[in-house]
């Protein structure tokens, strides 16, 4: 059975995605040229701060708005989970999701892709059909929402958020093991999902108090073994962003002039949520994924300030080389743990 209607979730998220700031077509153009020379301009710092090689054409940038967005989310995963999906959807011929449907799941997706079409900057398209090429998306919308309501310089600010999602295409470019492994992380929580309704239903009972305290509601219907999935899961995304935002930082003074305004202001603006924002970032776990930036930017910090890039690097090798969630907070112990690996 299919347990999620695809093309149900494009629509339904199309439909319900707010429309992006006033701009004339002339403005829309000049954003679009301009977002794809700041994309251009950060390759090279990019490539010279982190060290790492990625081919030229590991993946193509393309300057997208929400509806396109949405669609390549609503691609990614269907490439990552519509056939775990559909074969635990045949198995559990009682379960809670035949029940309600797949165009109830369907449009449930849409809305969740909806509301986060209008907050995510850009993107890197990790996962994708067989023989497609990747793409690195930058969503002019929100990159030009968010720097009106700050208020800082257009160009700096886009340059900004350039550095940042190129850092992500050289990482997944020059560790092509990666996504793989990211793919095969999501096959293993689904594998351990249970579909049948009476777990999930007893897990279900005691979310909502457990989201009272502060837990995402994801994070409440998760078994101790998908915890343990999930945690690897959150370490290698801190990574992955940490890097990217110590990268952003540390190539940005040279250019992106306003940087001090323009990260006092951004950071300001992730702790204050809006009260609605704040109730769904809670649901969805995305408090979390906050998390995984200034946990996972303060790791490669204190890595490379003990190892210096190079050494940092060693987290790439392999996937018994990157850290553990506990190692994530815990830099001095991934230190540890690498420079025994290299004595041996």
């Amino acid at each position: 059975m299919t347990v999620i209607d695809w093309e149900l979730a494009r629509v339904t998220g199309v439909r319900l995605s707010r429309p992006g700031p006033q701009v004339s077509s002339t403005e829309a153009r000049s954003i679009v040229a301009e977002l794809r020379d700041v994309a251009a301009a950060a390759v090279a710092p990019v490539a010279e701060a982190t060290g790492l090689i990625a081919p030229a054409d590991s993946a193509l940038t393309v300057v997208v708005d929400r509806p396109e967005w949405i669609a390549s989310n609503v691609r990614g995963f269907r490439t990552a989970v519509g056939t775990r999906l559909d074969r635990l959807g045949e198995q559990s011929s009682n379960s809670i999701v035949s029940a309600v449907g797949s165009r109830v799941t369907g449009a449930q997706l849409g809305a969740a892709l909806a509301w986060l079409s209008g907050k995510v900057l850009g993107q890197f398209e990790a996962f994708h059909e067989p023989g497609e090429q990747p793409r690195l998306l930058l969503v002019a919308p929100n990159i030009v929402a968010v720097e009106r309501s700050l208020e800082v310089d257009a160009h700096d600010f886009r340059m900004w958020v350039a550095l940042h999602e190129e850092t992500h295409r050289v990482q997944f470019g020059a560790v092509p093991w990666l996504a793989d492994y990211l793919l095969d992380q999501v096959d293993q929580l689904l594998t351990l999902a249970d579909l049948s309704g009476e777990d999930l239903l007893a897990r279900l009972s005691s979310a909502v108090g457990s989201v009272r305290e502060g837990q995402s509601l994801a994070s409440a219907l998760q078994s101790k073994e998908q915890k343990e999935v999930v945690d690897r899961m959150t370490a290698v995304m801190s990574l992955l962003e940490g890097h990217a935002d110590y990268v952003m930082d540390h190539t940005a003074p040279d250019l992106v002039a306003t940087l001090p305004v323009i990260r006092q202001r951004f950071d300001a603006r992730r702790k204050s949520p809006k009260a609605l924002d704040a109730f769904v970032r809670r649901l969805l776990g995305l408090d979390a994924k906050m998390a995984q930036y200034t946990e996972g930017a303060a790791f490669v910090s204190a890595v490379v300030d003990s190892m210096g890039v190079a050494g940092f690097n060693g987290v790439w090798k392999s996937i018994e080389s990157l850290p553990s969630l506990e190692e994530i907070r815990d830099p001095a112990a991934w230190i540890a743990r690498s420079a025994e690996v290299t004595a041996l």
